[in-house]
């Protein structure tokens, strides 16, 4: 019975995890897991529980980037956001893995974009704007959540950059940034966020 009382605080603070990484952005995987967690906090000793403790410790020990967990991952990309965006490496991290694009580079991208190494910009702050996106109007787009934004962006890298071959800081600078040493900026971060 006291094992079981290990592997529930486990599951405890593995689901808060999971929970901390999705934030409000998919309300379902929040709900998931929270049931989860009833289930192993007032379920007896089941096998059924038992295996869900196994599947939420071995999707916490999942190696997502080079060798890191998500949870690593994001606390590494969290060591260099400030500001609005402190706390939200794990949900740029999922966002990114999720859509096959390299999330230190997108985190990175997003800190040039915004200086959330310190203070984030207005656009960040009043429009919910990582990425100095255009709306079709041609002005900055606005989006009614930081997650939303968050989202937008990584969709913006995944569909009109990566799904088109450009990969890496020096091909999406030819189409995404005016400044020729633009890329250079991004692998600052690349390394910030990787010797955090």
């Amino acid at each position: 019975m006291k094992s079981l009382g290990i592997k529930m605080a486990l599951v405890v603070l593995i689901t808060s995890s999971l929970i901390i990484g999705y934030k409000e952005k998919n309300k379902e995987k929040v709900l998931v897991e929270n049931i989860i967690v009833e289930n192993v906090l007032y379920r007896s000793d089941t096998p059924a529980n038992r295996y869900e403790v196994e599947q939420l410790e071995a999707k916490e020990e999942t190696i997502v980037y080079e060798g890191l967990t998500l949870e690593q991952l994001g606390l590494k990309i969290d060591n260099v956001l400030n500001s609005t965006l402190d706390g939200y490496g794990t949900t740029i991290a999922s966002l990114a893995i999720d859509k096959g694009v390299d999330p230190v580079v997108a985190a990175s991208i997003i800190l040039v974009e915004t200086g959330c190494k310190w203070t984030c910009s207005s656009l960040v702050r009043n429009a919910n704007n990582v990425g100095g996106m255009k709306a079709s109007s041609g002005r900055y787009a606005s989006f009614a959540t930081l997650e939303d934004g968050l989202e937008a962006f990584i969709n913006n890298l995944a569909n009109n950059y990566y799904a088109k071959g450009l990969t890496t800081p020096e091909t999406i600078n030819t189409k995404y940034a005016a400044n020729p040493n633009w890329h250079k900026d991004v692998y600052y971060y690349v390394e910030a966020i990787m010797s955090s």
